[in-house]
């Protein structure tokens, strides 16, 4: 059955307000039915907006929810010469589950309308994004190729080589000998439609003129000198936004203090926290629109390196990282780490990479592991594919 669809925020307010469970019914549910009402979806004038998981191309499956709740059946320290080491801070889909279900329903539908108002503000970009998918994904194909994986194996296991200093003066991972991803178009692409931020529901935004068609630069970086470093072992959620905040208004406030901001507990941070932040807190929303949460399961590494070049070379804003913390795709680590949140803060196209700022030192916290935090320069198909590792497989822009 097709979800309704919502044309105004005060239908919005009433489809949100009304699916939501009450709490005798969510105490009685087992984990899969918690997490059907826990993660359901509605239809925004166009886009399909998922609680938790964001804007989505095909709305998941019964299946699908029930997997992502569903502990792993095999941990990367199950891997021959791996060994699991430290939670770096993302909120899993369990626990995201979790903590929405043991709210009283009121809390639970206030966050729930916090978490739609960036979604009905952001999706006219929701919708160009969709459409930039569907012109860059060929007929008949899936959403990612297998041929993005290939692109990474001997970065992630292969032979150690030599780092390259780049334009930025970052030294880069090693590089595999093979393209990471095909190498992106430089083909101009439209500006996404920009809103103002929004702090409380409000009416919605109209959209601005679309701009004309902008070519992005071979090579573009932002917020030098703004990395930070996670103070706690759960803590990229705040470390990535004091970052993020830093740069923006030139105030460095406490990782604390946004750890309050942003809802952290022991089990991490929601990126929907994160995207909510950004919007309230920041006026990066002024160049680069509503920041929204969007799942990138059906993109492809060419999308995911397109996407990035607009963000960052146009709008000069930073994206939220949201990936698995895996050696295979961050070599610069001595250990498999848990889902985890850095800053895209820039690319090149003729080295095919996605510079960031990763937040998490392995050092300060196992004396056996390396020094990981700082600018980094990643292969552009290994963030996007620690991204699809990561189970909510989504991003923040």
């Amino acid at each position: 059955m097709d979800e309704p669809v919502a044309r105004s925020w005060s239908e919005v307010v009433k489809q949100v307000t009304q699916t939501s469970p009450g709490d005798l019914q969510v105490r009685s549910a087992d984990k899969t039915e918690q997490a059907e009402s826990m993660l359901r979806c509605f239809k925004l004038d166009t886009e399909n907006y998922c609680l938790g998981l964001g804007f989505v191309d095909k709305l998941p499956t019964g299946a699908q929810l029930q997997s992502l709740v569903s502990p792993p059946t095999l941990r990367a320290a199950d891997a021959a010469g791996v060994e699991q080491d430290i939670p770096t801070g993302d909120l899993t889909p369990a626990d995201f589950v979790a903590q929405r279900a043991a709210m009283p329903k009121s809390t639970r539908v206030a966050a729930e309308l916090d978490e739609m108002q960036a979604a009905w503000n952001g999706r006219e970009k929701a919708r160009e994004l969709r459409e930039l998918v569907a012109a860059q994904t060929p007929q008949g194909s899936g959403g990612s190729p297998a041929a993005s994986e290939e692109g990474v194996g001997e970065a992630a296991g292969g032979p150690s080589r030599e780092a390259a200093p780049t334009a930025d003066g970052v030294t880069t991972a090693p590089r595999p000998t093979a393209t990471p991803t095909a190498t992106p178009t430089v083909t101009p692409t439209v500006v996404p439609t920009r809103t103002a931020p929004t702090v409380a529901p409000s009416k919605p935004v109209p959209p601005q003129t679309p701009a004309a068609p902008v070519k992005t630069p071979a090579s573009a970086y932002i917020m030098k000198g703004f990395q930070t470093s996670q103070e706690k072992g759960y803590w990229c959620g705040p470390a990535t936004f004091q970052s993020i905040d830093w740069a923006d208004d030139n105030q460095k406030d406490t990782q604390a203090s946004w750890a309050k901001d942003l809802g952290s507990t022991t089990g991490g941070t929601a990126i929907s926290a994160m995207v909510k932040q950004t919007n309230v807190k920041t006026a990066w929303p002024k160049s680069a629109g509503t920041y929204v949460v969007q799942n990138v399961s059906d993109w492809n590494a060419q999308t995911f390196f397109t996407v990035h070049q607009k963000h960052l070379g146009v709008y000069k804003a930073p994206v939220i990282e949201h990936v698995q913390l895996l050696k295979r795709y961050f070599p610069y680590l001595a250990f498999n780490h848990s889902g985890h949140y850095q800053v895209g803060r820039g690319y090149d196209k003729a080295n095919g990479t996605i510079a960031i700022f990763e937040v998490f030192n392995e050092r300060r916290f196992n004396s056996r592991g390396n020094v990981t935090d700082g600018p980094r320069n990643i292969p552009a198909s290994a963030l996007f594919n620690a991204t699809l590792a990561n189970s909510f497989q989504n991003i923040g822009l």
